[in-house]
């Protein structure tokens, strides 16, 4: 049964069934907050609390999972739910289940919200107390990718099998709406100052049937607009003829994690299978050019890559100039010039690199290498690394966040 057998089993059930109801939200705290980096262990349900700066020093641990006794009775009990659990387990989480996927803080640093995809739902932690306050279960069977509002007050997230976005309320976890999208949502991006929503469909990176004369079996994977003041998906592209118009015929339409300049004009994205990205010009809707890094594992057949994932992890400095890349399949990390493509390095101390995240001071860029359990920073003025420290059981996404500056105490 995985990390879960029998025994596991009838002690879960058991705490569940003894266990009283979550716990409400707290009082609200007057306490004032810091800036710090958050990082998403999947596999062990944690995220670690780090100094988002050239030292990453260890400032606490949170789990995120203070309710699996909860679910796990849920999911046991309903047979439809275990078959999908085990399938996220052996399909998406590489024999792993997936306990925390994204997360963002509220904007008074008292919550946590994260999502978690093998319990298909987004909770919100009190950060202080570490209980659970609210809790939604997505549409489908998982929840993915999220991205929160400008103002802090709504978070997108991504419901990978019902094909649908979900917004909700931070505070009270509440759904203010929700739109449709392609094939296994995964990547969400608030822009024009949070009336946009951008969304990237992937569609199914979990399937073995991955060379390019099948690619169609993969499902409808659009890159889409939503207009939150109109409720109204308002423009659906499919990246793989895009790129074809512009001379780059046979890749991926998934477009995987994305970065977008200061003016919000270009977007440059990493799609399925390919080792480098596109430079996409929203305003002319149409490709401009497309980088090409290194491929440090030539002979690896396309059905290794981990969930089609070629690169997986990119992030431009405030400034526009620069943009770091996750090199996910051939293990490196690289910051490379926005205007000339050029890059400035591997950085190889880690495997399988897997979301990168910038300083809020631009000067470096966060690496999780899932492989190793480990994290880095980067200078983006450099390309060198200036310091590596250990994490939890695969780090994934990083997100910067607030909180006490009393936590924890």
């Amino acid at each position: 049964m995985g990390r879960f057998g029998a025994g596991a089993l009838v002690a879960a059930l058991t705490a569940a069934l003894l266990a009283g109801p979550a716990a409400g939200p707290a009082p609200a705290q007057s306490d004032s907050l810091r800036q710090v980096l958050f990082v998403g262990n999947n596999w062990d349900g944690t995220v670690d609390v780090v100094t988002p700066d050239g030292a990453l020093g260890h400032v606490g641990r949170i789990n995120v999972i203070p309710d699996i006794n909860q679910r796990l009775v849920e999911i046991y009990l309903n047979p439809i739910r275990l078959i999908f659990f085990l399938a996220v387990r052996q399909l998406i989480g590489e024999g792993h289940d997936q306990f925390v996927d994204d997360m963002y803080t509220s904007p008074d640093g008292r919550l946590l919200i994260v999502s978690r995809p093998s319990l298909a739902d987004v909770v919100a932690i009190d950060i202080r107390t570490g209980r659970l306050v609210w809790r939604f279960p997505v549409a489908g069977q998982r929840s993915d990718h999220m991205a929160l509002s400008p103002d802090g007050r709504q978070v997108a997230v991504s419901a990978s099998t019902a094909n649908v976005v979900h917004l909700l309320d931070v505070a009270t976890g509440r759904e203010v709406g929700q739109f449709p999208a392609g094939d296994s949502p995964h990547e969400n991006t608030y822009l024009g100052g949070g009336r946009y929503i951008v969304n990237a469909s992937i569609g199914s990176v979990y399937t073995p049937l991955d060379h390019p004369l099948l690619d169609t079996t993969k499902g409808q994977r659009v890159f889409e607009v939503y207009d939150r003041t109109t409720n109204q998906v308002i423009k659906r592209l499919d990246m793989g003829a895009k790129l074809a118009e512009a001379g780059f015929p046979g890749m991926s339409s998934a477009v995987r994690p994305m970065t977008f300049s200061p003016d919000e004009r270009f977007v440059y994205f990493q799609v399925s299978f390919f080792h480098g990205f596109v430079e996409y010009d929203l305003q002319a809707d149409r490709v401009l050019r497309v980088a090409e890094l290194p491929n440090l594992v030539p002979d690896l057949p396309r059905t290794s890559y981990v969930l089609d994932s070629a690169h997986h992890g990119i992030a431009m400095n405030p400034a526009g100039t620069k943009i770091c890349v996750a090199g996910t399949m051939s293990d490196y990390a690289t910051i490379v010039s926005r205007a000339t493509f050029q890059n400035q390095g591997l950085v190889q101390t880690g495997q399988k690199p897997y979301w990168a995240t910038r300083s809020a001071d631009g000067n470096y860029c966060f690496v999780s290498w899932s492989g190793t359990d480990s994290i880095s920073a980067i200078s983006y003025d450099t390309g060198q690394e200036v310091a590596h420290t250990t994490v939890g059981d695969h780090p994934q996404r990083m997100r910067l966040g607030l909180i006490p500056t009393t936590w924890p105490n």
